[in-house]
């Protein structure tokens, strides 16, 4: 699996505190199937980190990472909240590209309010040459009452990551009925763990993907979409949903 939201670097926001964390959500990764993570720091006022401090922690972790024997792709990225992201120029905003594709920009959805302008603040990245990737918003209060609000949002070209946490009820029946809402409106495209913590409950990406109960969907969540996000490639199209017969799911 490719996970492509985490907050695996040290020292920079509430997630991994020294390099020595980094390598344990690193084994805990490896050890849950995911073979390539995306480092994605918070940017935004309380955690202002720099493209330049990214960077840097990211090639400490992969040194680190590699005198452990550790096999995990760590790609670059950035979680960048709709403030800050108003403030950064083109240049600095690239260098966060999600998973390393520079035109890719994972942004943090508000877990209180919906955010005004996000409409207007999707197509100016589009026209800029960015294609913005909305993270979590199952988590908002908003959305969990509204999914379909979701919709506008989408075809003006944004993808919707969702929180393996959420998927697979950690974080309590709202999310998850959100989550799951989300994918029935065909409005969510890829799942991530958001991970903070060393340990495999807090990567969770193999029990989200089994909650999500239709393989080829866990599968176009977890590698197909993310893989074409870091390969620079077209969306694959959502395979089929599965239809019922008596005795389990036939495609």
């Amino acid at each position: 699996m490719i996970d492509l939201h985490s907050h695996i670097l040290h020292g920079v926001d509430d997630g991994a505190a020294t390099v020595e964390d980094g390598v344990e959500m690193a084994r805990s990764a490896v050890a849950d199937g995911v073979t390539v993570i995306a480092a994605t720091p918070h940017v935004r006022g309380d955690y202002p980190t720099t493209a330049e401090t990214m960077e840097l922690r990211l090639a400490e972790l992969r040194e680190a990472l590699a005198a452990a024997g550790v096999e995990l792709q760590v790609l670059a990225g950035g979680e960048l909240d709709l403030q800050r992201l108003a403030e950064l120029p083109d240049d600095e905003l690239r260098c966060f590209g999600l998973g390393g594709n520079a035109s890719v920009l994972l942004l943090e959805f508000p877990y209180h309010g919906w955010p005004l302008g996000l409409a207007d603040t999707v197509f100016g990245l589009r026209t800029r040459g960015f294609r913005p990737v909305i993270a979590h918003p199952e988590r908002s209060a908003e959305v969990q009452a509204r999914p379909e609000q979701l919709a506008p949002i989408v075809e003006g070209g944004a993808l919707v990551q969702l929180t393996a946490a959420s998927v697979d009820g950690r974080l309590g029946r709202r999310p998850r009925d959100a989550a799951f809402r989300l994918l029935e409106l065909g409005l969510a495209h890829l799942l991530a763990s958001d991970a903070h913590a060393p340990s495999i409950r807090q990567i969770g990406m193999s029990s989200a993907a089994e909650a999500i109960g239709d393989p080829a969907l866990a599968r176009w969540l977890t590698v197909e979409v993310p893989a074409a996000i870091v390969g620079g490639e077209h969306i694959p199209a959502r395979p089929p949903a599965p239809r019922r017969r008596r005795f389990g799911w036939v495609r």
